[in-house]
């Protein structure tokens, strides 16, 4: 794992500051990289949402809605916004820009390090039940509300090269019905066929 490591260089801040439809797709592909005490894990995003602020029913910051848990939505892009959804923590990536409360919600990844790991904190052994979904990636990464506004150009949590998809589907975000329009929105992005993807449908 120490090797691993050698190779793997966190994204720098001009990455984050790409629109967020533009960033939801490119974190595509992407290695997602949490170093605990426990161990280091890591796996390639699969699938992702954009949430487009205060002009966004399904976003939490819908008409510029500034809350503590909302607060590093308004901050510059590329920190870690962490927030609890049925006893799940869920992990998302700051975008827009200062005073412009956007986010991408990680929803999947495909498991590449730590997984023996990923698997004891998760309770399962099936690898591709591991983290597809947004709250099982959290729990096997590790990645808790103590990772609220973290930087992610720096350990202990960050985003690193990883690989290029061959193709991107696109289709509705998961889990708004009561968002109106919002819903119909399609800012939901995946890896076409991979394995991982929380929910998978016909393109």
């Amino acid at each position: 794992m120490g090797e691993f490591l050698k190779e793997v260089v966190p994204l720098p801040q001009e990455f984050y500051e790409q629109p967020t439809i533009e960033l939801a797709q490119a974190l595509l592909g992407c290695l997602l990289v949490k170093e605990t005490n426990e161990g280091i894990t890591a796996g390639f995003i699969v699938e992702t949402e954009a949430y487009m602020g205060p002009g966004d029913r399904a976003a939490h910051s819908f008409q510029n809605r500034r809350t503590k848990r909302t607060e590093v939505m308004f901050q510059r892009s590329g920190l870690a916004y962490t927030y609890v959804m049925h006893t799940h923590c869920l992990f998302n990536v700051v975008s827009g820009g200062e005073e412009k409360p956007e986010a991408v919600l990680v929803r999947a990844l495909e498991p590449k390090y730590g997984i023996d790991l990923m698997k004891n904190r998760r309770g399962v052994e099936d690898t591709t039940n591991l983290t597809n979904g947004p709250g099982k990636l959290t729990k096997s990464m590790g990645i808790t509300m103590e990772d609220y506004g973290r930087p992610l150009t720096s350990t202990p949590l960050y985003i690193a090269k990883g690989i290029c998809p061959d193709r991107i589907s696109t289709g509705k975000r998961i889990g708004i019905n009561n968002s109106g329009e919002a819903k119909d929105y399609p800012w939901r992005f995946w890896i076409t066929q991979n394995k991982y993807v929380s929910r998978h449908q016909k393109t």
